[in-house]
């Protein structure tokens, strides 16, 4: 797939991508949320890939939400497909940090929240707006945000639609760190390496257990089937398991512990 609205760059075994509509505010539209989904699940399947970035192109904007084109509209039902995006991020079983380079706003507020850690330029700006615009996210929006920052900020934030400062977000738990704007790219990029000398096993089951908490049967099913089956068909007991099935004996369950 051929990229319009992000930009993809790989170092090592950390993935950076980035929105790159900064003369829309980094804006997601359909084709964006697309071109996001594809490379969030190119991400899942490259194994030489251990963690991500996520960031916003210039020095001005992360993300200020959706953009509802008209057109494309007619066929899409007037919503965005972000929420396959948000999931992906949340599920996806290799660590990604958001690197908010300014105004996080609304669907980019959102799309922070759901990355697994978020290191904030000085300058970086936090709100909702979706009640003084005639939207909301009574989703991940909600559910996340209520988990990051506690319910009565995350009412706060959705109800009075105040501007944020990323010293504000950081005392609040909606950010992890706070750098000066020129420092943020390799501060964002040393902790994605970091992450990257993690077991990714145990970083992949930790995930989906974080996941489990709100997906239920998807998050459950994200451990069980990605990381213990994984290791369950390397044992004796399903080596012997399928060998006796493929040669129509009894399975010889002393084995499964010599």
């Amino acid at each position: 797939m051929t990229y319009d609205d992000i930009r993809t760059s790989i170092d090592g075994p950390v993935l950076t991508i980035t929105i790159d509509r900064p003369e829309a505010g980094n804006k997601f539209r359909h084709q964006t949320c697309l071109e996001l989904f594809d490379a969030l699940q190119k991400f899942r399947l490259d194994q030489r890939l251990r963690a991500a970035v996520l960031t916003g192109a210039g020095d001005k904007f992360f993300c200020i939400g959706g953009e509802h084109d008209p057109v494309t509209s007619l066929d899409q039902s007037q919503v965005l497909p972000i929420i396959d995006v948000y999931q992906a991020i949340d599920t996806v079983p290799k660590p990604i940090v958001a690197a908010v380079n300014g105004f996080a706003v609304g669907g980019g507020n959102v799309l922070h929240t759901v990355c697994d850690l978020s290191i904030a330029a000085e300058t970086a700006v936090f709100r909702q707006v979706g009640p003084m615009v005639g939207s909301f996210d009574a989703g991940y929006g909600s559910w996340y945000l209520e988990d990051t920052i506690g319910r009565k900020r995350a009412k706060e934030m959705w109800f009075l639609n105040r501007k944020y400062t990323a010293a504000q977000a950081l005392d609040m738990g909606l950010v992890n760190e706070v750098v000066p704007p020129a420092e943020l790219a390799a501060r964002a990029a040393e902790v994605a390496a970091e992450i990257t000398t993690r077991s990714p096993l145990a970083l992949a089951g930790m995930k989906g257990a974080f996941s489990a908490r709100h997906n239920g049967v998807s998050g459950q099913a994200r451990m069980a089937h990605d990381q213990q089956l994984s290791l369950y068909l390397q044992t004796k007991e399903a080596h012997e398991m399928s060998a006796s099935f493929g040669e129509r004996r009894r399975p010889d369950t002393e084995s499964f512990w010599s």
